[in-house]
This record gives C-alpha cells, sequence and structure tokens, in this order.
C-alpha cells in the first residue's frame, strides 16, 4: 500500500524506485510519477519532472533535499 505524496519545498527523504508511470489526469496535461519506497519501508507516490522522470529507471535511487527538487542519487 501506498500514500500519495505531493512533494514540498521543505521535504526530505531518499529512497529506490519501485515504479514509473505518468498520465493525464487533467485532460490536457501530462503528469510524471513515481513510487519510491522509503528507508523505512513506505511507499510513497510522488510527482517529479519530466526531465527526470525520462532519466530513471526501476531500481535507481531518488534523493529529495529540503529547499531542493528531487533528483537522482
Amino acid at each position: 500500500m501506498f500514500k500519495s505524496h505531493k512533494v514540498g519545498r521543505d521535504d526530505s527523504w531518499e529512497g529506490t524506485v519501485v515504479k514509473a508511470s505518468r498520465g493525464m489526469l487533467d485532460g490536457s496535461n501530462m503528469y510524471h510519477f513515481v513510487e519510491v519506497r522509503l528507508a523505512e519501508g513506505d511507499v510513497v507516490k510522488v510527482r517529479i519532472s519530466r526531465r527526470l522522470w525520462k532519466s530513471i529507471a526501476v531500481g535507481d535511487r531518488i534523493v529529495k533535499r529540503p529547499g531542493a527538487d528531487p533528483v537522482k542519487g
């Protein structure tokens, strides 16, 4: 089970990508998501940039630091 999570500027987490997806939720804009398994074992679904989404694969690590966007780690 996972919980959806909007990435906030002050959030800090890191984990491993378990699934990547995209969709047109509003019918006109493409949104890119990844499900990330955190060190605590929780799985969160977060929205990421298209550029990051195109550069990752399942099994890659993603790191989110306060004040920064998520990056491949």
